[in-house]
């Protein structure tokens, strides 16, 4: 299984570089054409904002990954070394409860809803359901790193547990 997360890991780090590269180039040639070719080109709005909902939500999934999420750190300072393990596969379910529910479930009711509709984009002419994909995306990958999480945590309870049989 860590093979596997290391995999996604790497491929969610070239994904998300490639797409801020684009991001910056598309940001790059919207700035040269507004305001040196005085023609400002049609599509590197729309684009961007795209790009920018790619990152975020990948980004996210990816941060996830590697626990350096946005946490709130009241309570954990004050818990025992298991406690924290407890409350860490909470978390863990937590999340993949919402990703499952939000992500997945509502993201792709939302895919299947704009390609049935045939909804497209007005500058790139692009179906919104693919530019909606994302939300199922980070939600599978969110979910994976979240049940790949608390598989480690309650290998690491069981361990303790064979170390201070109670």
């Amino acid at each position: 299984m860590k093979s596997l997360i290391a995999i996604l890991d790497q491929a969610l780090e070239k994904t998300l570089i490639f797409l801020m590269g684009v991001l910056v180039l598309d940001v790059l040639w919207q700035v040269i054409s507004r305001f040196i070719l005085q023609d400002p080109s049609a599509f590197t709005d729309e684009l961007a904002r795209f790009l920018l909902i790619w990152l975020s939500l990948l980004g996210g999934a990816y941060m996830m990954g590697k626990k350096q999420h946005l946490a709130i750190d009241l309570i954990t300072p004050r818990l025992s070394p298991k406690q924290l393990i407890v409350l860490d596969i909470l978390i863990n379910a937590i999340i993949i409860i919402f990703s499952t529910s939000v992500l997945i479930i509502g993201g792709s009711r939302l895919v299947f809803v704009t390609l049935y509709l045939s909804q497209t984009s007005a500058a790139l002419g692009v179906p919104l359901g693919y530019i909606y994909m994302v939300l199922p995306l980070s939600g599978i990958i969110m979910s994976l790193y979240g049940l790949f999480f608390i598989l480690e945590d309650s290998a690491k309870l069981k361990s303790q547990r064979n170390l201070n049989p109670e």
